[in-house]
């Protein structure tokens, strides 16, 4: 939900950078990156409430990092299609808003770009729009490879490897992804691959 409050911001940085102090003062940004807890917290609560009416009849350990959903219900010995429905229904809806909101700021954003007549405007302004999208892309492509895949697919080895990947790999990786427009980081790069290695 943050990605696409994200996408909103740069939609509005780009499209009227001179009066975006005035359209995005504290009192909007606030609430509008809040949206999140609400909904996470619901979402939380939902699955909680639906735990209780399972039955555990086995081990109590969970073969996981942490304790995630799809990991969770595979040690109840009771139907959890019940479980199973809601998780991909919530998590759907989820994944469809953030996504929808994400691409139509980007449509928005990509019309405001075509506007601009100097080629420099729009490379820098496609640029700060780079480092977002591939944040997006991989974060939003882990978590739908994760939670949008038939049960009988489902393997406790790759779910802890894709776990890992968005809580440990995505988030080292954010400080890179939006320091690649960074001016000295460019230069570093370039130099590296202008160097005669051999």
């Amino acid at each position: 939900m943050l990605l696409a409050v994200m996408a909103f911001d740069r939609y509005k940085a780009i499209s009227d950078p001179l009066h975006y102090a005035v359209d995005m003062p504290s009192r909007v940004v606030l609430p509008v990156a809040g949206w999140g807890l609400p909904g996470g917290t619901a979402d939380g609560l939902i699955h909680t409430i639906l735990a209780f009416r399972l039955c555990f009849c086995g081990s109590n350990k969970i073969n996981h990092f942490f304790c995630d959903l799809p990991a969770f219900l595979l040690l109840s010995c009771s139907d959890t299609q019940v479980n199973e429905l809601v998780l991909f229904t919530i998590f759907g809806f989820i994944e469809l808003g953030t996504i929808s909101r994400v691409l139509v700021s980007y449509c928005y954003i990509i019309s405001s770009v075509l506007k601009i007549r100097s080629a420099e405007g729009r490379l820098k302004a496609f640029s700060t729009c780079a480092s977002h999208l591939t944040a997006v892309a991989i974060f939003q492509g882990t978590m739908l490879f994760m939670y949008f895949r038939p049960s009988s697919s489902y393997s406790l080895d790759q779910d802890k490897m894709s776990s890992l990947f968005y809580i440990l790999v995505i988030p080292m990786l954010n400080p890179l992804i939006y320091s690649l427009r960074n001016k000295d980081v460019k230069e570093v790069l370039e130099k590296l691959k202008n160097k005669n290695w051999f």
